[in-house]
């Protein structure tokens, strides 16, 4: 058995829950926040057996994309800084961060 932790971004999460029910995995969902643009993540934590690990790892990869999205640097003062850095750079944001863990135990009560 294997623990899987996937953050994925909130835009994701509604389509990878429903996912996750129509293929009978259950899973926990937890909100967080993180990030380079510190926005909203939707955390996953899924008990699984270990011959369903490939079937769960394709579910978050069909439905977890990266998207482009533009955010302004934040401007230091202190610092003398070309005309460019105010300017709006695009970044890359979404996808998924997925860990696999052993389990040394599991229990249901």
């Amino acid at each position: 058995m294997k623990m899987i932790i996937a953050i994925v971004q909130d835009k994701d999460s509604n389509v990878l829950s429903n996912e996750f029910i129509e293929a009978d995995i259950r899973a926990t969902k937890l909100s967080s926040t993180g990030g380079f643009l510190r926005s909203g993540n939707t955390t996953f934590l899924i008990g699984i057996e270990d011959e369903r690990i490939e079937e769960v790892m394709k579910l978050i990869e069909k439905t977890s994309h990266t998207r482009g999205q533009f955010m302004t640097p934040q401007v230091n003062m202190d610092v003398s800084m070309d005309a460019s850095a105010a300017y709006p750079v695009e970044v890359q944001v979404g996808g998924a961060t997925v860990f696999v863990l052993p389990i040394e135990q599991f229990h249901q009560f």
